[in-house]
């Protein structure tokens, strides 16, 4: 009996020693948590001699910018893996879809600026946390993210954190994809509105964390955005720099009406206007922000949004003008020489033009063209001198034509061939 607890114990420890020399260089190896640790060792890459064993994967603070489908493609038991801090840039096609038992997956604090449309796809969809805190390096990297959650399958997916990634604005139905997500941590952004379709698809939402943004005022429809989530969740707001305005007055109201909690509602306080600073947005009353009490809720609000409104658009009107106005200079600047010769090239013309209707009325208007028809009469008298013969003594006079004229020729003067011309 003694001899099989020292074969047993020395069994035991020849395992130990086997899996110690399994373990990666640099990395620390824990069969009894099934664990392998490589943490700040300036590593460049995943290291490939993980023991097959390993349940949870634990590589942070090194020098790993990609992540390829290779790279777990030996790990299959894996549950857990955390790689934050590693200055990771880019995520593979399928990096993780040989993990079928991946329950948690932490990225945090990275730069990710290309993620592969099927970087998050795992088949059975097991992934139930994701940790993105700090880690998407640009706007692209959101658009390449809401694809990959779209292509992923992680229909089984409970919690998603996103804060700390200067979030501005996000894509309508970007969790669409998402109808098992349960908590959503968007904390410590930017963000300032919430827009119609952003949280569509959540139907098990228990909690959601806008903290930390830029929210001054939450509208009718940001309001009716949240109403719309289905299982009344967990809201926290604080941490905002409200602006305490008659415009605020539906916030104030949905903060002690709306079916949704707000956890953190007696923190939610005015940031400006600052003789409201720091007073909380509960206590305000319709006198207090400025609003009449005898006008219904929001129509002052509403009247005053569409005078902007159209104050907005005239004055977008007025810069469009003036922008066209400015290209229609510029184009008339540079032809200038061309535009110059056609005004020259016109006004000729036109003085040409005057000129003949000038001397045109000139000779209309001359005195001597009266005279001159006055004076011009013709008068048909018979022939008196004898030399020509009585008209009907002659019969070649009644052949002539009619029109034929006469010149009658003193016998004195004396005609040189052609030296006569008459003009009819």
């Amino acid at each position: 009996m003694h001899n099989l607890v020292i074969i047993v114990l020395f069994g035991a420890l020849l395992c130990a020693l086997h899996q110690c020399l399994e373990c990666p260089s640099g990395c620390r190896c824990f069969a009894d948590t099934r664990t392998v640790k490589c943490v700040s060792k300036d590593l460049r890459a995943i290291p490939q001699d993980i023991p097959g064993y390993t349940r949870n994967v634990i590589i942070t603070g090194n020098n790993i910018f990609r992540i390829g489908s290779e790279t777990f493609q030996e790990l299959k038991n894996v549950t857990t893996i955390i790689l934050s801090n590693n200055g990771i840039t880019e995520v593979a096609s399928h990096s993780f879809s040989t993990l079928s038992y991946l329950r948690y997956l932490d990225m945090s604090c990275n730069h990710l600026a290309l993620i592969h449309p099927e970087a998050l796809n795992i088949p059975g969809s097991p992934l139930k946390e994701l940790n993105l805190n700090r880690s998407l390096y640009n706007y692209t990297s959101l658009t390449d993210l809401t694809t990959a959650l779209r292509w992923g399958g992680l229909g089984g997916l409970l919690s998603l954190d996103l804060s700390g990634n200067c979030l501005v604005f996000l894509p309508p139905g970007m969790f669409s994809h998402l109808p098992s997500l349960q908590h959503l941590l968007l904390g410590n952004n930017s963000l300032a509105s919430v827009y119609n379709g952003t949280f569509f698809g959540l139907r098990r939402l228990e909690l959601l964390d806008l903290t930390r943004n830029s929210f001054r005022v939450f509208g009718s429809d940001a309001l009716g955005e949240l109403e719309r989530l289905v299982q009344a969740p967990r809201i926290l707001l604080s941490h905002n720099p409200y602006v305490c305005t008659c415009e605020i007055q539906d916030f104030a109201v949905w903060l002690k009406s709306s079916r949704a909690q707000v956890g953190d509602a007696e923190a939610l306080t005015c940031a400006s206007p600052w003789e409201f600073q720091n007073r909380p947005l509960r206590a305000l009353g319709v006198q207090v922000v400025g609003c009449h009490a005898t006008s219904p809720p929001l129509v002052g609000i509403r009247d005053e949004v569409d005078n902007l409104s159209l104050q907005t658009s005239y004055v977008l009107l007025g810069l469009v003008l003036g922008f066209v106005g400015m290209v229609f200079l510029f184009v008339l600047y540079l032809n200038r020489q061309g535009i110059k010769k056609w005004v020259v090239e016109t006004r000729d013309a036109c003085h040409d033009v005057l000129e003949g209707y000038q001397h045109r009325y000139e000779i209309d208007t001359d005195p001597r063209r009266e005279y001159l028809s006055k004076d011009v009469r013709v008068e048909d008298k018979p022939p008196t001198n004898g030399s020509f013969g009585q008209a009907h003594s002659d019969n070649r006079l009644s052949q002539l034509p009619t029109d034929t004229c006469l010149v009658q020729i003193s016998s004195d003067t004396q005609v040189k061939p052609g030296s006569i011309s008459v003009d009819l």
